[in-house]
């Protein structure tokens, strides 16, 4: 497994987002529900460390490497219920236009020199709910130059165009209010690092491979011969007698299985051999080469897993490992 943290971190709640996508992609004990159900193989959240004005945020993203593939960024707001004022009142509109754009000039934002548009929605002035924006082009511009993150400017106009204050549209803030409502940026990517099992599940152990036709010798019971077959046993991790519980969120452990067992000739169906795996068997029963051991028990399905983490960053991290799971065992 890789890209996993070395020290443990748990000073903050993840967000409740990371949580219920977590559990619409795997199961209690972290195994992959269907491999097309998330976008990419990684999705992080990071927090606003702008620390600034409601409208302005800023996220570190020094932990996506450039060889990462950006699928999709999104800015996830919480809008807080408008306030009754006189400027409410006055322009007597309940809904206004809420734009992000990104910051080119941190020293000009005012001007169109100064930012770029991303995304614009119009919203009602009174609801209280999660607001996401598209704004993939500039993370994808921040992780190719590192340099050219200035960060993000919100702006609130009617729909005529006049720009309004904060008291009419507000954003909840890292810093003013509850963690379970500060500002976010979701980032979907593809490491690329794609196993045999990605297009599987773990309910998917059923196998079409053609075998090579037994040779016909006398079948041998091995449980007689004080042998067990090659077969999958539990093996469950806890995360916490390795050492992990500090930095993994969720699963708290997962069954990994193993694979033990004799592979003696003649291989059966329910030892799911490979036909290299029958001929070795073959070649050792009849001695017709010196040095020529059995084949071995092992995985010949696995399958991955989700782990819901906080990376070395405090981010908040959703990872698909692949091949951490034997899904069946065969004679190879």
């Amino acid at each position: 497994m890789e890209d996993a943290p070395q020290s443990p971190h748990r000073l903050r709640q993840p967000p409740q987002y990371m949580l219920d996508l977590y559990n619409t992609v795997a199961d209690v004990d972290g195994v992959t529900k269907a491999p097309d159900l998330l976008l990419g193989n990684t999705v992080r959240s990071f927090p606003d460390r702008s620390r600034s004005q409601q409208f302005q945020f800023f996220f570190n993203l020094s932990s996506v490497a450039k060889s990462e593939t950006i699928l999709a960024a999104e800015l996830h707001l919480f809008k807080l219920r408008g306030r009754l004022s006189q400027d409410i009142l006055y322009h007597r509109q309940h809904f206004y236009q809420v734009s992000v754009y990104q910051i080119l000039n941190s020293n000009n934002t005012s001007t169109a020199e100064g930012h770029r548009l991303l995304s614009s929605r119009v919203l009602a002035a009174h609801d209280s709910t999660w607001e996401v924006f598209t704004i993939t082009p500039a993370v994808y511009a921040w992780t190719q130059d590192k340099a050219s993150n200035k960060g993000l400017l919100v702006i609130v106009q009617t729909l005529t165009g006049q720009q309004l204050n904060n008291h009419i549209v507000r954003f909840a803030t890292g810093r003013d209010h509850h963690a379970s409502k500060q500002p976010m940026l979701v980032l979907f990517t593809d490491d690329e690092r794609r196993g045999i099992t990605a297009s599987t599940s773990l309910r998917d152990v059923a196998t079409e491979t053609p075998t090579l036709p037994h040779a016909k010798l006398q079948n041998r019971n091995t449980r007689s011969l004080g042998f067990e077959a090659c077969q999958r046993y539990p093996l469950y991790v806890d995360f916490e007698d390795i050492g992990w519980a500090g930095w993994i969120i969720s699963p708290r452990g997962y069954n990994a299985y193993h694979c033990k067992g004799v592979c003696v000739f003649p291989l059966g169906q329910n030892m799911r051999p490979t036909n290299h795996a029958t001929v070795q068997s073959i070649i050792n029963a009849l001695k017709l080469a010196n040095g020529v051991a059995s084949p071995c028990c092992i995985p010949d399905k696995l399958f991955s897993i989700n782990l819901l983490y906080f990376d070395d960053d405090e981010n908040v991290v959703l990872k698909q490992y692949d091949d951490m799971v034997a899904g069946s065992c065969g004679c190879h």
